[in-house]
């Protein structure tokens, strides 16, 4: 069964573009979108198991120049 995420992703700098695609670029996301409101980004994950997500969130997406904050939300159903 596929675990379902989304991780919502502040980030500090203008370079909007760059960051989509290095958000884009870890294994597992499935959609990056740049929203308004209180964060920039939303990225949806797809993959087997919570402990990939949370590789994607700590060694990849936190890892991006220009991330300031993320939060994790996992899909119950």
């Amino acid at each position: 069964m596929a675990v379902t995420a989304y991780i919502l992703v502040k980030s500090n700098t203008s370079e909007v573009d760059r960051v989509k695609e290095a958000i884009e670029a870890n294994d597992g996301i499935t959609q990056a979108n740049i929203v308004a409101g209180d964060v920039d980004f939303i990225a949806k994950v797809s993959v087997e198991t919570p402990g990939e997500v949370k590789d994607i969130v700590a060694s990849g997406i936190q890892t991006i120049s220009g991330v300031e904050n993320t939060q994790t939300y996992i899909a119950m159903g």
